[in-house]
């Protein structure tokens, strides 16, 4: 049976008084491309850092293609590949030995830590500041460069945080590219942001986290399936009240500048019940245009109220 790329059980980790993480179970399988998602402070980092080694857990296990990252430190971290959101990155030197000394911390020897480094930087697009030193790399640059380091140890999990954070529009379609193409290679993918889309357009499945516990696990999909929809319907004569419609779903009913909009769980599903129920009491609908739910709204929703469930059982 393959091991999962990532196993978490019963994760502990607290600072002081804060639970930064609270028994956190977490599995996430080989050649995934997997996201994390959660509001700031809700262990995200503290997980990952626990996984490379930077952070000791007080209680629980954490496993990376079946080896402790504890007992088993050596075998786990040289599997894994990190682009931290902080640059932290060795500046005197050119970016091209940067690479090959990552490289050699792997136990690479020094013509193929040069090969990798090689192969990295033209990956990434950059092979041509290859001699230049990190602190006069542009912005876009700086993160093309931690994700080349991440991949010169030629990583089977690759671990992003936040990897497009405050980068413009065509950088990040870039980064988008190279990274499906690592996980269509088979390397398996941990990404945490906070930019929705991004979620929603790369990830297999997600995580939702919150205060240092798992909220929920699905696919994009079906998550945005859990939120209420839109439907915008025009009718030919509007009423001056919107009318009562007995169709299971809906949440709200309302006119607006733009026509009759319904609020209800799976408007593809609850729309020709709607159309039905409007023709029978004897208006015609001349448009409809339907607005899913977003992944950020439910990803709000859904930390909203384990918030709010938190607060009543403490």
């Amino acid at each position: 049976m393959t091991e999962p790329a990532i196993r978490a059980s019963g994760l502990q980790k607290r600072y002081g008084d804060v639970q930064a993480l609270d028994d956190l179970e977490l599995t996430v399988e080989q050649g995934e491309f997997f996201g994390l998602l959660g509001p700031n402070g809700a262990g995200k980092t503290t997980f990952i850092n626990t996984l490379v080694g930077l952070v000791h857990k007080d209680r629980g296990t954490a496993e990376v293609f079946g080896f402790d990252v504890e007992d088993d430190y050596r075998e786990a971290r040289d599997r894994i590949g990190v682009a931290p959101q902080e640059f932290n990155v060795d500046r005197f030197f050119p970016i091209i030995e940067v690479l090959e000394h990552k490289a050699g911390y792997h136990g690479i020897g020094r013509a193929e830590a040069r090969e990798r480094a090689e192969d990295a930087l033209k990956t990434v697009g950059i092979w041509d500041k290859r001699d230049t030193r990190f602190d006069w790399l542009s912005g876009g640059m700086k993160r093309r460069f931690v994700l080349a380091r991440a991949l010169v140890s030629d990583p089977d999990l690759l671990i992003l945080d936040e990897p497009t954070a405050g980068v413009d529009v065509q950088l990040r379609h870039d980064l988008w590219d190279i990274i499906n193409r690592m996980n269509d290679a088979g390397t398996t993918i941990l990404l945490t942001t906070h930019y929705i889309e991004e979620a929603e357009r790369l990830c297999d499945r997600v995580a939702i986290m919150d205060d240092g516990r798992k909220v929920e696990v699905a696919t994009p999909d079906d998550l945005m399936a859990r939120g209420t929809d839109t439907i915008v319907l025009e009718l030919a004569k509007m009423p001056r009240t919107a009318p009562k419609l007995d169709v299971e779903g809906i949440t709200d009913i309302e006119l607006t500048d733009e026509g009759l909009a319904v609020t209800a769980m799976g408007g593809s599903q609850t729309a020709p019940a709607i159309m039905r129920e409007l023709e029978a009491q004897g208006h015609t609908v001349t448009s409809l245009d339907i607005r899913r739910a977003s992944l950020e709204e439910v990803f709000v929703d859904m930390t909203r109220d384990d918030r709010e469930y938190a607060e009543v059982s403490a």
